[in-house]
């Protein structure tokens, strides 16, 4: 394992990262953290109005910063953001900092688990299951890649999920 022992969660947005990531820092006994708290904390403001006075851009930037900052910390377990990889100096920080666990699933499930949530500026659109399987078909290829194991998640619950964690990472 790497000297940080860090666990860094990825995957789309309802994939479960901040849910799975708190109850596995719990049975590790590490530090949680979820990188979108982290940029609210840091900002004073919540990210659907960071989005609406900063763009996806200026989000993108906060991310990036908090997330170096993030990635210092030994001992953690970090829920990124669903976007966070699409950047190239994001993925070095997190690959060279944790071993990092792809929580994967299909459209239709990630679309019942974000089902009124407004909170998730991206999903803010009239289509929200198509705006999914877009999101998905961009990133996917950059979560398998990244990802040193990857866990579906679709039929688990979480506690499953979990321990198949703990599992891969003994």
């Amino acid at each position: 394992m790497l000297e940080s022992n860090n666990i860094i969660l990825i995957g789309p947005m309802g994939a479960g990262k901040t849910t799975i990531g708190k109850q596995l820092a719990k049975k590790l006994s590490k530090q949680f953290y979820d990188s979108d708290y982290e940029i609210e904390q840091h900002t004073g403001a919540d990210i659907p109005l960071i989005f609406e006075l900063e763009g996806e851009e200026g989000f993108r930037k906060r991310e990036t910063q908090v997330l170096s900052e993030l990635v210092s910390l030994k001992n953690i377990v970090l829920s990124t953001g669903g976007g966070a990889v699409m950047e190239p100096d994001n993925r070095k920080m997190l690959a060279d900092n944790g071993i990092i666990i792809y929580l994967k699933s299909t459209a239709e499930k990630l679309f019942s688990r974000t089902t009124g949530d407004k909170r998730r500026p991206l999903l803010q659109t009239d289509d929200r299951l198509s705006k999914i399987k877009k999101i998905l078909e961009e990133r996917e290829h950059v979560y398998i890649s990244l990802a040193n194991e990857i866990i579906d998640t679709q039929e688990l619950s979480i506690k499953q999920i979990t321990q198949r964690i703990i599992e891969l990472i003994k």
